[in-house]
């Protein structure tokens, strides 16, 4: 029986956001779950003042309730929440996708120090639930796919826990160093997939990333951020998806 499958999504977004991306995941064998990040069900309340911990602490009691460790697979702050998890509890597998870096892993590109520095100077923000710019999703994230499915998914971002994006995109003023995940493996083979073109976590960052978590590294060419659905995502599914079988020979 194939591993079962925690796939997480990012900021502003539910599980939904893998509707698509699971798919080829489903046919090939695989029980996959794609949970909404705590307060990310608007029916079911807000993210406002959530911590990354308790989302790292959620995903990880979900893999406690399987008969077997999952692959967790993880985009952009749900990258960061798969390397969390993956410290609280036994994985076969780790795939992040774009992910955000870890505590002590710095950005490497003017836009990651900027939406930093915003981030500091909004005050209140850390207690609020945020939510997204739509200017910035079409221009960063979901720049490579077709207008009609952008704005679709743009109509179904929610808010964001300020706490959370404040503990990822500024750690080094968290003494909690809540996002740290330490150096060196997170106790199963790890993979780490990026955009040639993504802004938002670009390649060097993704790179520093794998280096610290001794991970495989594949970039994505012509691709950017959103790797779950923008033109290209079936490429990413089969790389990723290869490596997997590849741990098993």
């Amino acid at each position: 029986m194939k591993a079962p499958i925690v796939m997480v999504h990012g900021a502003f977004c539910g599980g939904w956001a893998y509707d698509g991306f699971r798919k080829p995941f489903e046919a090939a064998g695989h029980r996959v779950l794609c949970p909404d990040l705590r307060g990310h069900d608007p029916k079911t309340g807000s993210p406002a003042g959530v911590s990354m911990s308790a989302y790292a602490r959620d995903i990880a009691d979900l893999c406690k309730g399987l008969d077997v460790p999952p692959i967790l697979i993880g985009h952009s702050m749900g990258g960061l929440v798969a390397q969390m998890a993956a410290r609280l509890v036994p994985t076969k597998a780790v795939v992040l996708l774009a992910p955000s870096p870890p505590w002590g892993v710095s950005g490497s590109s003017f836009e990651e120090a900027v939406t930093a520095f915003g981030v500091q100077m909004a005050g209140a923000f850390w207690g609020q639930g945020v939510s997204a710019d739509p200017t910035l999703m079409r221009t960063y994230s979901l720049d490579r796919m077709p207008r009609a499915e952008r704005d679709a998914t743009i109509k179904r971002l929610v808010p964001e826990s300020g706490r959370a994006l404040t503990e990822t995109l500024n750690w080094w003023i968290d003494p909690f160093m809540t996002t740290g995940v330490g150096s060196g493996g997170l106790g199963s083979p790890t993979l780490v997939m990026v955009g040639q073109k993504d802004m938002v976590h670009p390649p060097a960052t993704a790179h520093l990333i794998a280096e610290r978590l001794g991970a495989s590294f594949i970039e994505m060419p012509g691709m950017s951020h959103w790797l779950l659905g923008e033109e290209g995502w079936e490429d990413v599914a089969d790389r990723a998806m290869g490596w997997m079988s590849d741990l098993q020979t």
